[in-house]
């Protein structure tokens, strides 16, 4: 290995803006007042890691006695990863499981050789009328889980590490990021964070995974000199 001391790059210039490997903007489906927006699989990419579906619920604001109505569905061969930001989904299952999810808790699901399960919107928050915003991942399992015994995980938002320093706030979900480690036992290696910056505020993401993305939910962001608005998949180059 050969070692040439140079400058940094600096933020715009051409080395520094090949960061971005593809840019991805997610299909849009409107499931009768209430949108869900696919990044993953998209015509150029079909996966990212371990992560084969990935969809960002609303932002939805029901009317009164109206939500969320996702009625009983199998699954088979997949984990879902549900992760809200705001509202509340009423989850029941074919083990038996029925409880809430809420923003910052997390919802793992393994169908291995089959689960059924619905996800709804409470009666009682029907009537003071409800919102919804969140992001529910598929994972690929590995072919020795995929027939294995379904299982559904919760965690708790004061189970997941949380990191904080200098307008930078990051809740580590699966994985392994900034010196913390998330609980989660994922099916596969995977990092999975909400990353929340204040203006002008910065967070590195380690190379330690080759295969990694950001997806932007609210405002603007900036890597290497570009600027991305909400609402994208942005792939990063590996290294």
């Amino acid at each position: 290995m050969s070692l040439v001391a140079c400058d940094d790059p600096l933020p715009g210039d051409a080395a520094a803006c090949a960061r971005i490997a593809q840019v991805i903007v997610p299909r849009a489906r409107d499931l009768g007042g209430f949108e869900v927006r696919r990044a993953l699989p998209s015509q150029h990419r079909q996966m990212i890691g371990p992560f084969i579906f990935w969809d960002q619920m609303g932002p939805a604001e029901f009317v009164l006695g109206e939500g969320l109505d996702v009625r009983p569905h199998p699954h088979i061969g997949l984990a879902t990863v549900t992760y809200l930001l705001d509202g509340e989904i009423f989850h029941r299952d074919s083990l038996g499981t029925a409880l809430a999810i809420r923003p910052g808790e997390l919802n793992l699901m393994r169908a291995g050789r089959g689960i059924v399960h619905s996800e709804r919107t409470a009666a009682e928050l029907r009537a003071k009328g409800a919102r919804l915003l969140g992001i529910q991942a598929w994972v690929a399992l590995p072919r020795a889980q995929e027939e294995s015994e379904p299982a559904f995980l919760h965690y708790g938002e004061a189970e997941l590490p949380v990191v904080e320093a200098a307008g930078a706030w990051a809740r580590l979900i699966c994985g392994e990021a900034w010196g913390r480690r998330s609980p989660v036992a994922a099916p596969s290696p995977t990092l999975y964070a909400e990353v929340r910056l204040e203006a002008g505020a910065s967070l590195p993401l380690d190379a330690l995974y080759e295969e990694r993305a950001i997806y932007t939910v609210e405002g603007t962001i900036a890597i290497a000199g570009d600027r991305f608005g909400p609402g994208q998949l942005l792939v990063l180059r590996p290294g």
